[in-house]
């Protein structure tokens, strides 16, 4: 840490307050409380970065168009997804181990998510128990991420237990059947030191590394799958890693009931299409027949509207709750949330949009360099 950083990062206050300008000044104070391999598992991505850093800088391929007398002070920023109320379009992306940032881990996550009213996607590999997270939600809803194990026997007892929790949903990852090249985990020699509780019957997590948890479970997705957790289930079931409409198309014949736009957070194929740059054409695809989300790059409220304005019906942030949770706990995950309703707000204002609908009618225009 240089000494500029050392100058920027306080410690969380009596209340657990982190004090932080922007999500960039996070991922530098964090890295100051997470041990090196968890700091490097959580913030690196494969390969030689580009497209964990494109996926930032491609929102400025959009720009925003700012109008005035639009007779706004208050703009509204809840919405709706299948029939639950958000104080925001913005939720929490499936992201694993949380216990590397915080010994609460998912826990604490959940009770800041829910303090915030919006969604928590748990994920398969987190390190407490579904009945423990259900719990610190206290009632809010929440979703959850499946990788599936190669024993469709295994699969439904964790569906089982996902409804048996109250999960609202079923994410598939589909984009992730082998890891991706991140470098990083091999320099840091990073192994899980923690327990995955939820797929406990197929993969412990403990003592190993990515490729080995990812190896432990299905490896070869098809339609099928997509057709099978959603009969068995019941549940509405989202198709996560789709890049282009040919995918689009795939997922919905499938019956998928929604669509979530991700390059994984640059973890997987690096020198893959910015995810940004991948939104209008799946929403176009989609064409509202189902909910598309999207992730990846977001730090900004100006992120999270340029991607509405690109057919995102809700958009999904991880990086940034994990660094604010490490220093934080439950009230740091409540304050990126809260960070992005100032923001949004103040976007809406300055772009002449009274709620989350007129978002979706903005127009964006080409920055003459895309």
């Amino acid at each position: 840490m240089d000494e500029v950083q050392k100058m920027m990062y306080q410690a969380p206050d009596a209340e657990g307050k982190v004090n932080f300008v922007n999500l960039y000044d996070l991922e530098d104070m964090a890295k100051k409380v997470i041990p090196e391999g968890g700091y490097g598992y959580i913030s690196s991505g494969a390969g030689d970065l580009w497209t964990i850093e494109q996926n930032i800088k491609s929102f400025n391929h959009k720009v925003i168009v700012p109008r005035v007398l639009a007779d706004i002070e208050h703009p509204d920023m809840s919405t709706e997804i299948f029939g639950d109320k958000l104080s925001l379009p913005v939720i929490m992306a499936p992201v694993a181990s949380h216990g590397l940032a915080h010994v609460k881990g998912e826990v604490a996550t959940a009770k800041g998510i829910a303090e915030s009213d919006t969604i928590f996607t748990i994920s398969s590999y987190a390190n407490k128990p579904f009945k423990d997270i259900s719990s610190a939600g206290k009632g809010a809803p929440q979703w959850f991420q499946f990788y599936m194990s190669k024993d469709d026997g295994i699969n439904r007892d964790i569906l089982d237990e996902a409804k048996a929790n109250g999960m609202k949903a079923i994410v598939l990852t589909a984009d992730a059947t082998v890891g991706g090249n991140r470098e990083m985990d091999k320099r840091t020699g990073f192994v899980f030191p923690l327990g995955m509780p939820i797929v406990s019957a197929y993969q412990s997590g403990v003592g190993q590394n990515m490729d080995a948890v990812y190896g432990s479970s299905k490896q070869k997705l098809s339609p099928r799958d997509v057709e099978f957790i959603a009969e068995y289930s019941g549940l509405p079931v989202f198709v996560k890693g789709v890049q282009c409409a040919e995918d689009a198309h795939v997922a919905m014949e499938s019956g998928a009931g929604g669509v979530w736009v991700t390059n994984h957070g640059g973890r997987q194929v690096d020198g893959g299409r910015p995810a940004f740059d991948s939104l209008s054409e799946v929403a176009e695809a989609v064409n509202k027949q189902v909910p598309v989300v999207f992730d990846s790059g977001v730090r900004r409220g100006t992120h999270v509207f340029k991607a509405i304005a690109q057919g995102a019906d809700l958009v999904a942030i991880g990086r940034p709750v994990l660094y604010s949770l490490a220093l934080g706990g439950s009230e740091g995950v409540k304050q990126v949330f809260d960070f992005f309703k100032e923001e949004l707000a103040k976007t809406m204002q300055l772009a002449g949009t009274h709620n989350v609908e007129e978002i979706k009618k903005a127009t964006l225009s080409n920055y003459p360099w895309a």
